[in-house]
């Protein structure tokens, strides 16, 4: 499936339909009087958070979304059929803003009933409703009222308890494919992942966490550069950072620069981020020289504050003591 985060669309809601204009005329009922009927209310449009959906992807091909108008009045005061509502079905964890004005409309992160975002118009009333003693045979009715029209933007920020981040080749796909049923590509070039991908990790018996893993951030990150700020807002609602650090020949430069210059592309790119609790986890223990360095390297991190977990995604070493390490912290942080 296609990975899409951010869309735009138009959305109207559904247009009052207008009042009747009639008089009843049947044999021996002469002068029988108005008997224009209402118009139907316009559809509404409700936004529905959906579990099984983790994309945008329908979106992209249906850029115009309408509600149904209400039907017009009919003679004998028969009301107008009303409009049928548009339900419109997004992943948890969806901000629809206006396109226009950048405002963020609302935020949709509760699976449940539907939520109301336009309504639509009211139907115009028929000539029956204005008949008086001065007025008994009124020929104007009210037209329905247009439903509103917003143009609208769509982006999901994804809902994760951890959040993996690291310089591309850092282990991260191979990682969540070790822990979870997520099956992302892995490969040995630089931007395998070019799409966030989401694993549920099972932990202390009945209880699970989901896990993102997002595509490898580089210097220049929050200023657009690799694949720069497009996947960058779904770290924004994690609850915790597992920072990988590949020590091995793959990755250029020292480990710990690295470490320190994603950490600053995250401040750089929301300040927020910094607070976030952070665990640091070194990856590819099977390789020789990693394990040789392990000991410094654990040491240093350790000085800078920093819990310490050597993993290998390959042997599964270390994995077991990651995960109930990581479901403990989560526990911590709920209960506070």
């Amino acid at each position: 499936m296609k990975f899409v985060d951010q869309v735009r669309i138009d959305v109207k809601a559904g247009d009052g339909g207008r009042g009747c204009v009639s008089f009843r005329r049947e044999k021996f009922i002469p002068r029988g009087g108005p008997d224009g009927g209402d118009g139907g209310d316009g559809g509404h449009v409700y936004f529905i958070v959906d579990e099984a959906l983790s994309t945008l992807l329908d979106y992209r091909y249906m850029h115009h979304c309408k509600a149904k108008n209400g039907a017009p009045g009919l003679g004998k005061t028969m009301h107008g059929k009303n409009g049928a509502s548009l339900e419109l079905r997004v992943p948890q964890g969806t901000l629809v803003y206006d396109d226009e004005t950048d405002e963020l409309l609302t935020d949709l992160t509760q699976v449940g009933e539907p939520q109301l975002f336009l309504p639509g118009g009211k139907g115009g009333r028929g000539n029956a409703r204005f008949a008086t003693s001065t007025n008994r045979a009124p020929r104007h009715a009210q037209p329905g009222i247009d439903g509103e029209t917003k143009s609208l933007r769509l982006e999901l920020k994804l809902l994760a308890d951890i959040g993996l981040v690291g310089l591309p080749n850092a282990g991260k796909s191979t990682l969540i494919s070790s822990l979870s049923a997520a099956k992302p590509k892995i490969a040995d070039y630089p931007f395998t992942t070019l799409v966030p991908n989401l694993g549920v990790v099972p932990y202390g018996g009945f209880k699970t966490m989901v896990m993102a893993d997002i595509p490898g951030l580089i210097a220049g990150a929050s200023e657009g550069q690799g694949l720069g700020t497009r996947f960058l807002r779904h770290v924004e609602r994690t609850d915790l950072f597992l920072h990988l650090v590949d020590t091995t020949c793959m990755q250029e430069g020292d480990p710990f620069d690295n470490f320190e210059m994603i950490n600053s592309e995250l401040k750089r790119y929301d300040d927020s981020l910094t607070n976030k609790p952070q665990m640091v986890v070194l990856t590819k223990l099977d390789v020789p020289e990693v394990r040789e360095e392990l000991e410094a390297l654990t040491e240093r991190f350790e000085t800078m504050g920093f819990k310490v977990f050597a993993v290998s995604a390959v042997t599964g070493e270390g994995l077991k003591e990651l995960v109930t390490a990581v479901g403990n912290e989560l526990d911590r942080l709920r209960d506070v």
